[in-house]
């Protein structure tokens, strides 16, 4: 205990010794937020309380997390980037347990469609269909047996008149980029780093808005809620002008001004002028019913009729459903869609190689803000009332506006939301891409193709873990992934540990790792200077 006979002033400059605790956990990457779990062991009977790490990916949150997953994904854009082989995975041989289970379905499908074309019932069999799916999916298969069953609406895929046109190659089936060979036989894979941001909306100061009466704040809310559409455009036009599967690492960050940009890592190169036409022929059309027109708001909102759905509280007359809304949408052959976004003016190309410092340049600023939260921007208008107010518009301009097919704020412009339910009001949705945090967009921050490194990130993840375990020297056996069951630990349990003891223990446990694996990098260094004598 602090010797109470000392001066407070003394006593408050000394440093809290459980504050000191959680740095040093954080000086020895342990978890400062981990969650208690139960685990029982299908093979001995025997339950466990483990602590499993948070996860989280932002810094303020819990900053060792948060450091593994950033080294995670730069371990993985670095395997990615410039990979000189066929990244192919072959599916394995279905097991009989497998092809029993599909033979079942199919039998159950047979018997349900006979009960429908008789009139009968079948909830008994849509219950057993869905209860042998997740066998299905439980015994390591993907995906549905049906696959997708609802219809999908489509629109025309004509080019619009505003926007350039694009040339197209031949698809060939491959992920790798061309090689070049120097006059001196070396063979150079160069791949690209590209930077996209959205369009101006006014003239901007430091991130400012010189007249903020001018900017376009409604149209910033709209391409920032619909930029991850505008990238997935982005992608597929790339590879219909590259001619191959174009394999890509990317990161979605704020610029100053509030405004998503990506930075993207493509492996194999297009020539600049082919790369700049693709980014000014980009865009998203948005094909969602007019909201412009604002018909309800403040107290005078739609009512809910059991049965029925959202009513005009004035005349009664029933909003149109979501499908409605589509369907006069379809109808109308003059129809204009809702939003068009496009990626602006500003964008920045860059070569690379291999093994070249402007790679490892590139791969820390591909990373470096993955543990910044998008809102982190918003920190700096705590003593600037301009950008304060500036990032209040945004979030006032988003709060409004419509976010997906669901979103509430439909009601607004007169319209049920898809799935419309009692207690829905507008400017009150839930959805992510409303909250200050996200500034509208509520896709991934880290977008990596299917066939980037060929590994998952839980397999990134499992490599590091080999890799330590090898250093100990201790075995790295998989694991059976139905040997172990996990359940929560309700609050307050007596069997969980203060989490300050918690700490200490995780501690401990890495400084004997490191003492380990120090005496094994001494072991190693005086076996290479004894071969070097």
């Amino acid at each position: 205990m602090t010797d109470r006979r000392l001066p407070r002033a003394l006593r408050q400059a000394m440093p809290l010794a459980r504050e000191v605790a959680v740095e040093v956990a954080k000086q020895y990457g342990v978890c400062i937020r981990p969650v208690p779990l139960r685990r029982l062991d299908t093979h001995t009977g025997r339950w466990e309380l483990i602590d499993v790490p948070c996860g989280s990916t932002l810094e303020a949150a819990c900053p060792p997390c948060a450091k593994r997953n950033r080294q995670l994904r730069m371990a993985q854009c670095r395997e990615g980037w410039h990979l000189d082989h066929e990244p192919t995975v072959t599916p394995d041989e279905p097991t009989e347990e497998q092809r029993w289970l599909v033979e079942f379905r199919a039998d159950l499908q047979a018997r349900r469609e006979e009960a429908e074309q008789l009139g009968e019932d079948t909830a008994d069999w849509d219950a057993a269909i869905e209860g042998v799916d997740a066998e299905i999916n439980e015994a390591g298969m993907r995906g549905n047996v049906l696959g997708r069953t609802a219809a999908k609406r489509v629109r025309s895929t004509r080019r619009r008149q505003d926007a350039p046109d694009l040339p197209k190659r031949k698809m060939t089936s491959t992920t790798l980029g061309r090689t070049f060979t120097a006059q001196d036989g070396k063979v150079y894979r160069p791949s690209l780093f590209v930077t996209l941001t959205l369009p101006s909306y006014g003239k901007v100061r430091d991130g400012i808005p010189a007249d903020p009466q001018t900017y376009d704040y409604q149209r910033a809310a709209r391409d920032a809620l619909h930029f991850s559409k505008l990238v997935d455009r982005f992608v597929q036009n790339l590879r219909r002008v590259a001619g191959y599967d174009m394999q890509y690492f990317a990161t979605v960050e704020p610029q100053q001004r509030l405004a998503p940009h990506l930075h993207m890592a493509i492996r194999g190169t297009l020539p600049r002028a082919e790369l700049k036409q693709i980014i000014a022929a980009t865009y998203h059309q948005v094909w969602w019913p007019p909201a412009d027109e604002v018909r309800f708001q403040g107290d005078h909102l739609p009512v809910w009729q059991d049965e029925t759905g959202y009513l005009d509280p004035d005349t009664g007359e029933v909003l149109p459903t979501w499908d409605q809304a589509l369907d006069q949408l379809d109808a109308d052959e003059d129809a204009e869609p809702l939003h068009v976004v496009r990626f602006g003016q500003q964008h920045n190309i860059q070569s690379v190689l291999a093994g070249t410092p402007a790679a490892g340049k590139w791969l820390g600023y591909l990373t470096k803000y993955l543990t910044k939260s998008l809102a982190d921007p918003l920190d700096a208008t705590a003593d600037n009332p301009a950008r304060r107010e500036h990032a209040a518009r945004l979030v006032e301009a988003l709060r409004t506006e419509p976010c997906s097919p669901t979103c509430p704020n439909w009601l607004r412009y007169g319209i049920q939301p898809k799935g419309a339910k009692p207690g829905m009001l507008p400017g009150r949705c839930r959805g992510k891409a409303h909250k200050p945090d996200h500034l509208g967009y509520a896709g991934r921050r880290v977008l990596v193709s299917r066939k980037w490194s060929n590994k998952t990130l839980a397999e990134h993840r499992q490599d590091r873990r080999t890799w330590v375990l090898e250093a100990l020297g201790q075995p790295d056996q998989p694991t059976d992934p139905h040997r172990y069951i996990w359940k929560p630990v309700p609050a307050g349990d007596a069997n969980v540990a203060p989490l300050a003891v918690r700490l200490l223990r995780s501690v401990a446990e890495r400084q004997r790792w490191r003492a380990h694996l120090q005496q094994l990098e001494a072991q190693n260094l005086s076996a290479t200077e004894g071969r070097a004598a």
